[in-house]
């Protein structure tokens, strides 16, 4: 099966990156997140207070399982698209962007905590998340009384799922190899434009010494 990986499109500044963070019932990166309170690990009993939810928002170099119509195939992102990911995830100011199960736009959701896991002393270790370095961690804060009450406390969302725009690094490869033959076909036709005014204008000399 095709395995694909995914870039940012760095270019395309209105279609790229991580527009909203999605709570759902199942992750695609398969990590759920866990309740917070104080320095333990909260799964059945939840802190009424805090109301954080912590996990990871994108895993590198995890395969992610997607279908279009009949085609089926795996994608991926690496270690340098989950940092970049998650520093303009923030620059573009989209961390209190939410939706439930990619459907719905809910309010009052916000990522208020991101880092990204570097060793094994991570703080999300310390809550029994294993997960690689490289790894994108998010804290949501949940102050929707709804969502907490109905889908959190409850158990019908388990994790974090991204939503945004990246592109395949196949098809930008044969753009940028699109671009670059373009561009060279315009060079020859400017190169040899040169080549036959500088004819014309020797042939023209030539007749006027005659």
């Amino acid at each position: 099966m095709k395995i694909i990986e995914l870039l940012l499109d760095e270019e395309n500044e209105e279609m790229t990156g991580i527009e909203a963070v999605s709570i759902v019932e199942s992750p695609a990166i398969e990590s759920d997140f866990i309740a917070l309170a104080d320095q333990e690990i909260k799964l059945a009993q939840i802190d009424e207070d805090k109301r954080l939810l912590m996990g990871a928002a994108l895993i590198p170099n995890k395969p992610i399982f997607r279908k279009n119509g009949e085609e089926m195939f795996y994608v991926y992102f690496s270690k340098d698209t989950v940092r970049r990911a998650s520093e303009l995830f923030f620059m573009k100011g989209n961390q209190n962007n939410a939706t439930l199960e990619h459907n719905i736009d809910v309010k009052n959701l916000s990522v208020v905590e991101s880092w990204i896991v570097e060793g094994e002393q991570d703080k999300s270790r310390m809550y029994g998340l294993e997960v690689p370095n490289g790894t994108w961690m998010i804290s949501m804060k949940i102050e929707n009384d709804e969502i907490w009450n109905d889908y959190v406390k409850t158990g019908k969302v388990k994790g974090f799922s991204i939503e945004g725009y990246f592109a395949d690094k196949a098809k930008i490869k044969q753009s940028e190899q699109l671009k670059e033959d373009e561009a060279n076909i315009k060079l020859k036709e400017i190169l040899s434009l040169l080549k036959w005014k500088e004819i014309i204008k020797k042939t023209l000399i030539q007749r006027q010494v005659k």
